[in-house]
């Protein structure tokens, strides 16, 4: 039988549970942001294997080949890659770096390494789509775009982006409070 040895308490360790762990609804706004990225990135990869998605015309023919599968596949992973750091926001690596990384493993992150890119991300996420849905000569009033259930799809699919950029500024301001109270004098 061998012996454990006591892992030493760090502040956040002896902090109050409240100030340390993201309440449960803000772990389920994360997990949102995670999955809202998921029927668009499905779409775009039903596009991108070529299944018939509803453009026609000149789209039609540059939605098609090797190009866009490529394309789509990299937009697919880096948008979702970025709704998984949301998590950052509620789980413990986003506050310290996890133990098993070489070098940095243990150390405090600074609180602005979360939110500066979660401010930016969210308002930038938030225009973009706000922009694209709204624009009344934007590129869903193109007539090559798809249209009736086609079009109807897509829109089902791409709808849940509009939750991504708020649910992202909600969290974001949430953990800057959670860290400056885990820091404030007790």
């Amino acid at each position: 039988m061998t012996a454990t040895r006591p892992i030493p308490a760090t502040a956040t360790d002896t902090a109050p549970k409240s100030r340390r762990h993201a309440p449960p609804w803000a772990v389920r706004c994360a997990w949102i942001t995670v999955l809202c990225t998921v029927p668009s990135g499905l779409w775009r990869m039903a596009l991108g294997v070529g299944a018939d998605v509803g453009f026609t015309g000149e789209l039609g023919e540059m939605y098609t080949g090797v190009d866009i599968m490529v394309y789509v596949l990299a937009l697919t992973v880096v948008s979702q890659a970025a709704a998984m750091l949301t998590l950052g926001l509620v789980r413990p690596w986003g506050e310290r770096v996890p133990r098993w990384v070489p070098s940095l493993g243990g150390r405090r992150i600074p609180p602005l390494a979360g939110i500066v890119p979660g401010v930016l991300g969210g308002v930038a996420v938030t225009g973009l789509c706000l922009a694209l849905a709204l624009a009344p000569d934007g590129p869903l009033a193109n007539p090559e775009f798809p249209q009736g259930t086609a079009g109807l799809v897509m829109n089902v699919c791409y709808a849940p982006l509009l939750l991504w950029g708020p649910l992202v500024l909600v969290l974001t301001a949430h953990y800057a409070r959670r860290r400056s109270a885990a820091s404030a004098p007790a």
